[in-house]
């Protein structure tokens, strides 16, 4: 039987389909929208190096993205020292439930082996989320240094042992660590020349006190461009963007070296799975905005190229042995 329209029962019918569709969106989009992490509390991002450096940097360039993307605050927090250990500890004494995480830097692979009584056991105290970006190193050398490439300078390490130095910003640094490793992957030694900080190391390169030195891309650049030293070749796999015509290690000879800085993000152990997976969604959300595509790539670096939580978890693991060896073999020490 067809309802008039005129007639009431119609009118409700038609009335509740209205309403109806005008509902369905707002009851969709509630459907979508999840929990908040810890319900809605700040979620405070523990830094583990000073406001200006590299890791905070990042923290800086990815809070705002991630608050967005999570719908609640996020509080960046730099808690310094001893290599990030103390940031480290407060995390890893956190509650798991999403609200602290730790932004760290590459140091956070190489303390295990450089520190044997810390407060806590980095490969067990953790949840891997993601690691949001890495920058490669430079091999560059004082303007008036006679070698004019990586091959040059193995060539007057190997005639001479001992005779060629590198600065360093201190004993188990990433730079000391950069240097060890192409000591050891192009069969030279070296003499260590370490610093208190990077700054008066490059300093003293760029003055031609000290000859080499594997500085960060990003804090050399602006010296490489003016002339004030030369860069020899890039720590990475690949040529990176701000270097162009720089060349690899690889590609100048030495081969299976490759030294990247990393910041990875870390939650304390016992994160829930769809905590972390809230999370990770929200990282790399994030990570895809192309302001800070832009941001990390006018600091020299790229965006981690797998935006899976295992891999960044496989990525730390295979850093943490590589150090291992490297600090074992050359008998690398912070004392």
């Amino acid at each position: 039987m067809t309802v008039p329209s005129h007639h009431p029962t119609r009118r409700r019918l038609l009335l509740g389909a209205a309403g109806a569709a005008l509902a369905a969106p707002w009851i969709a989009t509630r459907a979508q929208q999840k929990p908040a992490i810890a319900g809605g509390r700040p979620i405070t991002l523990v830094v583990s190096y000073p406001a200006g450096g590299g890791a905070d940097l990042m923290a800086r360039i990815i809070a705002p993205r991630l608050a967005e993307a999570l719908g609640q605050s996020v509080v960046v927090d730099n808690k310094p020292g001893a290599s990030g250990q103390i940031a480290g500890a407060h995390v890893a004494r956190a509650a798991p439930d999403g609200t602290t995480l730790l932004l760290d830097a590459s140091s956070f692979a190489v303390n295990p082996s450089l520190y044997p009584k810390m407060a806590y056991d980095s490969a067990k105290a953790f949840t891997p989320l993601a690691v949001l970006a890495t920058f490669p190193n430079v091999m560059v050398c004082s303007a008036g240094f006679e070698a004019r490439s990586v091959q040059d300078v193995i060539a007057m390490a190997r005639a001479k042992p001992g005779s060629v130095a590198y600065a360093s910003s201190g004993n188990g640094s990433a730079q000391h660590l950069a240097g060890a490793l192409f000591e050891e992957r192009a069969s030279v030694q070296l003499s260590h020349i370490p610093y208190r900080g990077g700054g008066p190391a490059m300093n003293d390169v760029m003055a031609g006190q000290v000859p080499l030195f594997f500085a960060n891309v990003a804090s050399a650049l602006g010296h490489i461009r003016a002339g004030k030293m030369r860069a020899l070749a890039v720590t990475s796999a690949l040529r990176t963007r701000s270097l162009p015509e720089v060349p690899t290690m690889a590609e100048v000879g030495v081969r299976k070296y490759e030294v990247l800085e990393w910041n990875p993000v870390l939650a304390p152990a016992g994160l829930p799975v769809d905590v972390q997976a809230r999370l990770v969604a929200a990282i790399n959300r994030s990570l895809a905005d192309p302001e800070v595509l832009s941001r990390i790539r006018s600091l020299g670096g790229d965006v981690f190229p797998d935006a899976s939580q295992a891999t960044a978890g496989q990525f730390i693991q295979a850093q943490r042995a590589l150090w291992a060896e490297v600090v074992r073999e050359r008998k690398i020490s912070v004392g």
